[in-house]
């Protein structure tokens, strides 16, 4: 049975609190279950009395029974975890520390949307009460992704509204961007480095106990809370930049029937040369974080041509794949299958996938297209996208074929199973230059 202690439901005959070492008396609280928060929350559980929420029910109780869908904790690891779970925030016992990490995506119109970040903070802002009743200083961080100003600007004044008190005197505020990198098993929590800021000196090195705990790679301590939520926007939005150009040569290389893989090879000699390459930007960071800053800019009266720049390529890009490999048919619609759905290798997260971007442009040029993904969840994404996974894809062959996701299932196929999947006449295709010489279209 897991040592995770499940929360969510009869209280009346569970412990009151989470388990943790009789040392320990510092209790925190991790909002939002995610790909952030469980690494976050298990981490911490390792060194105090921890808190897990999700109002997510069927995540607490996949969580529960040792399964993390997200693919980022193995059940060898939550089974050890002492961890708390709960799926509703009135339960959670008093805490010293309450950190969010709910998600920040954007609307429609590319605009930043807070509605989860500021349904989190008005959570947080009901439990505050009962932690400084209990003689405890809570001090509330944020790790989601926003633009400068937010904490202090559109978050304290709902955790005071919520909560009567008043930030500054009876809770505090910090900040510690996340910096998960979905799928990594190097750069993971318990080694990279954090940055940390708080809103006085004495809350910032409170921050930095807690997280400096938990990670031998150290933590910086940023000058304020909006260098620490400036320092993480502009991580995602100048490599998006970088992306965008990649993407942006390989367009132009393209009219000129010339390789962009044989020139970054060549370019890759020289040692300061920054090894980006072309590709679909998708995911919950890169894709969406820039729009955070350009927001924020065209507030103050800017015109962030840079970022929106790059933005508008990388938005676009999928659709000038779709183009081309039309154009590469001779412009004939078939049958096309495409390997991989995810927005990036070898983990099932399907946020912001801009394959699906693709997928609709062949449609739409008249291509019958089938998906094949050995990673990703069918439900999930008919849900999203309205796109089926057909798990019996690889048993025919298709006038094109293309390697989208060079997921390591595939990889492993080799370029010659990969192409029996190819009718006579028919054109491999691959996104991201792995199967070499064998393919007869790539970026």
């Amino acid at each position: 049975m897991p040592c995770l202690t499940y929360l969510a439901s009869d209280v009346a005959s569970r412990p009151a609190t989470p388990h943790a070492p009789a040392a320990v008396t510092t209790r925190v609280a991790v909002l939002g279950l995610g790909y952030v928060g469980l690494p976050l929350a298990v981490a911490l559980a390792g060194k105090f009395d921890t808190v897990g929420i999700d109002i997510d029910t069927r995540r607490i109780d996949e969580l529960g029974t040792g399964h993390d869908r997200t693919g980022e904790i193995d059940p060898a690891r939550l089974d050890a975890s002492t961890l708390a779970l709960l799926a509703d925030p009135a339960r959670c016992p008093p805490a010293d520390f309450y950190i969010v990490t709910v998600p920040t995506p954007i609307d429609g119109a590319n605009r930043p949307d807070l509605r989860m970040v500021e349904s989190a903070s008005r959570t947080v802002a009901a439990m505050l009460p009962a932690a400084v009743a209990e003689g405890r200083v809570p001090v509330v961080i944020y790790e989601s992704t926003v633009y400068p100003g937010v904490t202090e600007e559109v978050c304290a004044p709902l955790l005071e509204a919520g909560s009567g008190l008043t930030c500054g005197k009876d809770f505090f505020l910090g900040y510690s961007p996340e910096r998960i990198n979905p799928g990594d098993r190097e750069h993971t929590i318990d080694k990279i480095t954090k940055v940390v800021s708080g809103q006085t000196p004495e809350v910032l090195e409170r921050v930095a106990a807690l997280y400096g705990s938990i990670t031998s790679g150290g933590v910086f301590r940023a000058a304020s809370i909006k260098a620490a939520e400036a320092a993480k926007v502009i991580e995602n939005a100048q490599r998006d930049i970088n992306i965008a150009f990649m993407n942006e040569i390989a367009q132009i290389f393209a009219r000129m029937d010339l390789s962009v893989w044989d020139v970054l090879a060549a370019a890759r000699t020289k040692w300061n040369f920054l090894p980006f390459t072309p590709g679909l930007v998708g995911g919950h960071c890169i894709g969406i974080d820039p729009y955070y800053l350009s927001h924020r800019a065209e507030t103050l009266g800017l015109d962030p041509r840079v970022i929106l720049a790059g933005r508008g390529i990388n938005d676009s890009m999928a659709q000038w794949v779709g183009r081309q490999l039309h154009a590469a048919r001779g412009g004939r619609p078939g049958s096309v299958l495409v390997l991989g759905f995810t927005f990036k290798e070898n983990i099932p997260d399907l946020r912001n996938s801009k394959v699906a971007d693709l997928v609709t442009t062949l449609g739409r040029l008249g291509h019958a297209v089938t998906v094949h993904d050995s990673h990703a969840d069918p439900a999930e994404a008919l849900h999203e996208y309205g796109i089926p996974l057909v798990s019996d894809a690889l048993e025919r062959r298709y006038d094109l074929v293309l390697l989208a996701v060079p997921h390591r299932e595939y990889l492993a196929m080799g370029a010659s199973a990969i192409r029996a999947l190819v009718a006579p006449g028919g054109t491999l295709a691959d996104l991201k230059g792995e199967l070499g010489a064998a393919a007869d279209w790539t970026l």
